[in-house]
């Protein structure tokens, strides 16, 4: 359990009811000093040059000037000035801490004007030992109030700093969500989509056919509930292990999702070049999810067309082509920038360091490369933000 600050007007308060102490003590100790023994009107100057430093942090130059004007009091009764110092020190602190430095400066000089009129109404006093501490002691009190005010200053751009960044935060995490949501969603329904379109073409003719196709809806329909469920769990952070059980999708299952486009209808070669490795998570998801825009681009613009999945494993980095040959190329398409797919692809290149080509190819058709770095460094980085 966490305990909760206590309110700075009980602090305040606890603070004020020790300085009395404080001063109090030190007042009995006035006949040793040569100085007259306290009696109530004292007693009750020591206490209104104490007390109202409670409320400093709501009215300070009231506080302030209420402070000095009983220790004004109190040293021209001729008791000892030592026993009122810690009000008046106190509350020039204050003012320093939270009010402009001219102001406070101001306040500071009507302070060491009190404490030299104290060293003159006081026998056999050195005049210049009393200047010289107030200007010194009232100078420690302004720089170290004008620091205090200065770093609170600080301490509230930061906070406002830290909360910009955590809602850019929140705002680049809900687009990697989107994304995400986008990627799924899109590239099953359309699969689901064509299948269903085929298993009413052919359900009277060809019965066989129209019950794979049905089977072929009911399997990627599933497959993206579960990505759906996976990622709402995610969301809720009710169970951190919701996300081992349903990990992202990786290179290892490019094979199902090249099988699943091809009982959609769509013609696909899939062609791995390379000695197969282990790669950092981040960059594996970021390569399946552009296959699969790519392949969902295929599914719905490219009409009849053959699709080409490449796979190279370089030294040092992943080249991803996914190529098709359709018939004329849907102005749409053409112009990459657009297009909240387009964008995904090329913010997860953007993110993990690569590099990503879209457009028509000379000799018809439609052409998408990914190249992503593969080193150490970079994939650190991907991790770290895909986490």
């Amino acid at each position: 359990m966490r305990l909760r600050n206590p309110p700075p007007l009980a602090v305040d308060t606890l603070f004020a009811c020790m300085t009395v102490v404080m001063a109090v003590s030190l007042g009995r100790e006035s006949p040793t000093q040569g100085w007259p023994v306290l009696d109530a009107r004292a007693y009750a100057l020591v206490g209104l040059a104490h007390l109202p430093i409670a409320l400093r942090g709501r009215w300070p130059l009231q506080v302030f000037a209420v402070v000095l004007c009983a220790s004004f009091a109190y040293v021209s009764l001729g008791y000892w000035p030592v026993v009122c110092t810690f009000g008046s020190m106190v509350a020039l602190y204050t003012v320093a801490s939270v009010r402009p430095l001219r102001i406070a400066v101001g306040c500071a000089l009507c302070l060491s004007g009190m404490w030299v009129y104290a060293g003159i109404v006081t026998a056999d006093s050195s005049m210049l030992s009393v200047v010289t501490q107030a200007l010194l002691y009232c100078s420690v009190l302004l720089w170290f109030g004008h620091l205090a005010q200065r770093s609170a200053i600080l301490t509230r751009h930061l906070r406002a700093e830290q909360a910009e960044r955590a809602r850019r935060a929140v705002a680049e995490e809900r687009g990697r969500i989107a994304r995400e949501l986008h990627d799924v969603v899109a590239h099953h329904m359309s699969v689901i989509s064509v299948q269903a379109g085929l298993a009413r073409f052919v359900f009277e003719t060809n019965p066989g056919k129209a019950r794979g196709a049905l089977g072929t809806i009911a399997d990627t329909s599933g497959e993206a509930l579960e990505e759906l469920r996976r990622m709402l769990q995610v969301l809720r952070e009710e169970d951190p292990r919701a996300a081992e059980r349903a990990p992202m999708p990786t290179l290892e299952r490019l094979a199902e999702l090249v099988e699943r486009v091809r009982s959609g209808g769509l013609p696909v070669e899939f062609t791995v070049e390379g000695e197969p490795r282990p790669l950092p998570p981040g960059v594996e998801l970021c390569a399946y999810r552009v296959v699969q825009e790519a392949l969902t681009n295929v599914l719905k613009h490219a009409g009849r067309a053959h699709a080409r999945v490449l796979l190279r494993y370089g030294p040092h980095e992943l080249t991803v082509s996914v190529l098709d040959d359709g018939e004329g190329v849907n102005p749409d398409r053409v112009r990459t920038g657009a297009g909240h797919g387009l964008i995904g692809m090329r913010e997860r290149a953007k993110l993990y360091g690569g590099t990503i080509s879209v457009g028509p190819r000379p000799e018809g058709g439609f052409a998408v490369e990914l190249i992503l770095p593969t080193s150490a460094t970079l994939a650190r980085r991907g991790d770290d933000r895909t986490g």
